[in-house]
């Protein structure tokens, strides 16, 4: 669920793969703040030797110290006067901490980073440590990949959620279900950690197990599901519907490089048939993908026109536009979304609502609209930045929003959610197909 760009500011990288843009999960780190009572080594002497409390309100009193009666170092010439109380600080802790042991300056700097990025309050935007980046992460957009099959992003409270599983993976096969928590993965905590680094804990090779304890969606009770990692492979279209059904049910689960391939067969086939009146266009539980593989799925059903646009911080902007060669263009159709459509798919489902193409149809969609860029640092970690937000065709920005749907269907009990969403979805489309034909 990514998006990946390439910018004048450098080689950018995603977690999965390399392209243009990639919106993607959301990453957050746990801070670590600092605070310390400092002393300078003249007040020394003051301190009583005996194992005794201070009694008098004098003695009682927290020592405050001028700016001349504290030691001054001489500071690198490039570093700004705004962050000179960082290195200060680090000068401070050598020099005078009683315990010169806990003063590693690797695990130091990496929590100053930490809590400098915690202090920006974007949950998208974070430190990963070398670690997790050195993991192989680019794999999965390669044919195959091995794991459980599962896309997870960070949620409004810091907690790892499963977006969806991937269709036919291991993890679906357990049981795992959208909106599942994962709280510990092989009896470690996940507490703190990334998107990416609980990533790296529960990746790893076919025929392995792995252990993950959950706490499902609208129930306090804990559960731990054991896994049998496979190789996943990276299909992604699949037809709901009967060979000689006139509505045509595709479901899309995720926009890899060879969703378009895949599509396009589905279509001519569909048209060598003949019997193919409208189109359901299943999005649910659609995590995203790169979008270029966006752009091509929507080129089949949209004429050329703006597919979607993003601002950076700077202000600039960037689209991208679909094409006027579809083979899907002028089909009658609906799309089916739900809280578990996020990223690309979102991208995809609001170009359509925007340009009346097709009502969505379903629950008010995940809202996954950053555009993040990674950056290189010198120890080898990187920080994850969010750099723009993208917005549909008319200007609607979903991060953290979401789209809402034309006609909302829900349930409590999943299962029966997609069913009346599907039944509405072909009573809509039937309609629609009526109407084009009195048209016509």
């Amino acid at each position: 669920m990514l998006l990946i760009t390439l910018s004048k500011l450098g080689v950018i990288i995603s977690m999965f793969i390399k392209s243009k843009y990639t919106i993607i999960s959301t990453l957050a780190l746990v801070c670590l703040l600092f605070s310390a009572c400092l002393s300078s080594p003249e007040d020394n002497t003051k301190v009583a030797t005996e194992n005794t409390l201070p009694t008098s309100s004098k003695t009682n009193t927290v020592p405050t110290f001028s700016p001349s009666s504290i030691n001054t170092f001489e500071l690198p010439k490039d570093i700004p006067p705004e962050l000179r109380i960082i290195w200060e600080s680090w000068q401070f802790l050598q020099e005078d901490y009683v315990d010169k042991s806990k003063l590693d300056p690797i695990t130091l700097s990496e929590a100053a980073v930490k809590a400098m990025v915690e202090a920006v309050g974007d949950k998208e935007t974070n430190y990963i440590p070398p670690d997790t980046l050195s993991g192989r992460f680019d794999d999965i957009y390669r044919g195959d990949f091995e794991g459980i099959g599962a896309y997870v992003t960070m949620n409004a409270t810091g907690k790892i959620q499963i977006v969806s599983p991937i269709e036919g993976s291991p993890a679906q096969a357990a049981g795992i279900k959208p909106g599942d928590t994962i709280l510990e993965v092989d009896g470690k905590s996940v507490e703190g950690m990334s998107v990416l680094e609980v990533i790296s804990l529960v990746r790893g090779p076919k025929d392995t197990e792995v252990k993950i304890l959950i706490k499902r969606l609208g129930s306090p009770k804990r559960m731990e599901v054991s896994i049998i990692r496979g190789t996943i492979p990276l299909t992604s279209v699949y037809v709901r519907s009967k060979e000689d059904d006139p509505l045509l049910h595709i479901r899309i689960s995720d926009f890899y490089p060879n969703t378009v391939d895949q599509l396009k067969k589905v279509l001519i086939e569909s048209e060598k048939k003949g019997v193919t009146k409208g189109i359901i266009l299943d999005l649910r539980n659609n995590p995203g993908g790169t979008i270029s593989a966006t752009v091509d799925v929507a080129d089949q059903f949209l004429p050329e026109n703006i597919l979607l646009y993003s601002m950076s911080g700077d202000g600039r902007r960037s689209q991208s536009k679909t094409t006027n060669d579809g083979l899907a263009i002028n089909i009658p159709m609906v799309v089916l979304v739900n809280k578990g459509s996020a990223s690309a798919s979102e991208v995809l489902a609001g170009a359509i609502q925007d340009y009346n193409r097709a009502p969505l149809i379903g629950e008010t969609t995940y809202g996954k609209g950053a555009v993040n860029i990674l950056r290189r640092l010198s120890n080898d970690g990187g920080l994850y930045i969010t750099w723009a937000l993208w917005y549909t065709p008319s200007g609607r920005m979903i991060n953290n929003t979401g789209l809402k749907p034309n006609i909302a269907v829900t349930d409590q009990d999943t299962k029966e959610a997609e069913r009346k969403q599907l039944e509405r979805a072909q009573s809509e489309l039937r309609k629609i197909i009526e109407l084009s034909n009195q048209s016509n």
